[in-house]
């Protein structure tokens, strides 16, 4: 999830409904598995198997998932795998409908982040099912919601099923940090009929949220805060360490960031955040909804200051930044030459980059400090909703979970939606894949899923297939 990790599409930490008004997890035994379930299970088990990390890449896993839709009857000529640098693979799906409506594009991210075996308690690269959960590199970001993506167009498949309009499906390299082509972006760019799709359904952003395994609200992510890093440094003459000057780079640094630590960029809500807000005031104690909605409603300066304690809160209230790393001095015995650090924004859609900057160096107000970007920060421009899509979403989600909203949502990291954002394509991020606000564990050890969520997910993305192949 390129950074964005486990910021977990802006209501991570947001509370809950009471239990009792939910529906319950529903528990399944390895035992007991319907054949789709059991399909899915083996199909997770693969892909979770092949290492798919930045140093080995993903084409391993796209040529994987053609082989399992080639047994299906797909194609082959509707299954392309393109690897455009070595071990960069990705895996177009096309799916021919029976009308000349415009088609849509699903997408997915096949790569996962470094997983270190000597520090889990199971190995990363197998599948492993113990104490209600399914442990591996990627059961939650996001091979868990490809395999569920993968298993209903197998089962689709043998159904018969044709859409009223054509489906593309993109499961794609290097979304995540590090990486060096993104597939969705590469995809776009090269082939011409993804280009003029009716919109993108991000299977990564957006999504269920649960605690103890009782999901409590539905988002459909319309937008997100684009990652913008910036370098800050400071040089001088240096020197020995025995005739300490005034002109300390480390100390300037210092005091650069502890100004930049008490700024706070002003308030700012879009029509995405306060929806969120006022969906999700329900779910909270009765002094949060009251200070929520003040926000919501009359944007209250003196509500938002007190949401601003809550870092999730002030993540969806304002830009942020905050300093990450840092690096001084070359030796012990000499004063530093070069104090240098490193400040991640997370900056609200439609602010400026380089006003963003402009503050930064206002807040610091020393000229000997240098503000520079650290590459280019891309925009990410929000998205109108599409209103037979959010109807959809919550008959579905109703359907299955009764008592659990529906919101439109921010994600306050980044995802593979900003590039057909970029393109003026509408992308929305939508998940069955329900995921407890409490235990996120996308980049860390001991990444896991519940075995239920997983199941339950693989029935909801069965329905939202056949969701966007309608009229």
């Amino acid at each position: 999830m390129q950074t964005k990790g486990f910021f977990l599409n802006t209501v991570a930490a947001m509370g809950v409904l009471a239990a009792s008004a939910l529906t319950p997890a529903v528990c399944f035994g390895e035992g007991t598995l319907s054949p789709d379930h059991a399909q899915a299970r083996s199909l997770l088990a693969e892909l979770i198997s092949i290492d798919s990390t930045h140093s080995h890449g993903s084409s391993g896993v796209a040529r994987a998932i053609a082989d399992r839709l080639a047994q299906a009857g797909y194609s082959a000529a509707d299954l392309e795998v393109v690897e455009p640098e070595p071990g960069k693979g990705s895996l177009l799906v096309h799916i021919h409908g029976k009308t000349q409506a415009p088609a849509r594009l699903v997408i997915g991210h096949i790569d996962v982040v470094e997983a270190l075996p000597e520090d889990w308690s199971v190995p990363p690269f197998k599948l492993t099912e113990q104490d209600g959960y399914f442990y591996g590199r990627g059961t939650e970001d996001m091979k868990g919601g490809v395999t569920a993506a993968v298993a209903n167009l197998i089962r689709l498949k043998a159904q018969g099923w044709l859409p009223s309009r054509d489906l593309y499906f993109a499961f794609t390299s290097d979304e995540e940090a590090g990486g060096t082509l993104n597939g969705v972006e590469w995809l776009l760019n090269n082939r011409l009929a993804l280009a003029k799709v009716e919109y993108v359904v991000n299977l990564d952003s957006g999504g269920l949220s649960s605690r103890d395994g009782v999901p409590f609200i539905m988002k459909l992510q319309t937008s997100e805060k684009v990652y913008a890093t910036w370098e800050l440094e400071v040089t001088n003459r240096g020197g020995h360490s025995s005739l300490p000057t005034a002109d300390n780079a480390i100390y300037q640094l210092s005091h650069a960031l502890t100004k930049l630590e008490g700024f706070h960029f002003p308030t700012h809500l879009t029509d995405t955040t306060r929806n969120l807000l006022k969906g999700s005031a329900a779910t909270q104690s009765p002094e949060l909804k009251a200070d929520i909605l003040a926000v919501a409603e009359h944007d209250d300066e003196a509500a938002a200051t007190r949401l601003s304690k809550i870092p999730v809160f002030n993540a969806l209230l304002r830009t942020t930044c905050v300093a990450t790393r840092l690096q001084a001095g070359h030796s012990e015995s000499a004063l530093p030459q070069r104090a240098t650090a490193t400040v991640q924004c997370r900056v609200m859609p439609g602010e400026s980059i380089e006003g963003i900057r402009d503050a930064i160096v206002k807040v610091v107000d020393d000229p000997v400090v240098v503000v520079r970007a650290l590459g280019p920060a891309t925009a990410s421009p929000e998205t109108k909703v599409n209103a037979k899509l959010l109807a959809g979403l919550s008959s579905l989600t109703q359907s299955m979970w009764p008592s659990v909203p529906v919101v439109l949502s921010m994600g306050v990291g980044a995802s593979d939606s900003v590039y057909p954002a970029n393109l003026g394509i509408p992308s929305y991020g939508v998940s069955g894949m329900a995921v407890d606000i409490d235990d996120l564990r996308m980049h860390g050890r001991d990444e896991r899923v519940r075995v239920s969520a997983f199941y339950r997910d693989v029935d909801f993305t069965y329905e939202l297939l056949k969701l966007l192949g309608q009229p």
